[in-house]
């Protein structure tokens, strides 16, 4: 079943939703590696996926902190689980199990749920963070730009 970015995902963050389009092309990326054949692509693949998705969650939590946003507990415990879950898929896929199609469907289903729901709850928090930052620009100069906003947090979680 592949996996295909849908408008209605789109958090209106564009770090965020280029950062989930990432994610997306990842479990596309272990379809096609699943279908190959080869356990070695497959495992590369979710090694990629796994780190990439630990260090989407780290930039997002910290995003969120930043906001203010009143629900980030919740939603870290939901990244912990979700890593934790994603962690006993690996171990078992390190002891030899074929575990490349369930994880596949599991991390569609999870990664579609939790944008659409979890994510875009958050989104107007970031938003409004950001228009007080850009008002803050047009009476301080050495204010951040929406872009400049999130490098910091970018250069922190992705090397």
């Amino acid at each position: 079943m592949p996996i295909v970015w849908e408008p209605r995902l789109d958090t209106g963050i564009e770090v965020i939703d280029e950062q989930h389009k990432r994610i997306v092309n990842y479990i596309s990326q272990l379809e096609a590696a699943r279908r190959s054949g080869d356990r070695n692509q497959v495992m590369a693949v979710i090694e990629e996926l796994v780190d990439y998705t630990q260090s989407h969650f780290g930039f997002e939590e910290a995003m969120m902190e930043e906001a203010g946003y009143e629900f980030l507990k919740p939603h870290q415990k939901v990244h912990e689980l979700f890593i934790k879950r994603v962690t006993e898929f690996t171990m078992r896929a390190a002891k030899g199990e074929d575990i490349a199609e369930e994880l596949q469907h599991t991390l569609t289903r999870w990664l579609m749920n939790h944008i659409a729901n979890e994510d875009h709850n958050y989104a107007e928090a970031v938003k409004r963070m950001v228009a007080r930052k850009q008002q803050a620009a047009v009476t301080t100069p050495a204010a951040a730009t929406s872009k400049g906003l999130f490098a910091s947090l970018l250069k922190r979680f992705f090397r």
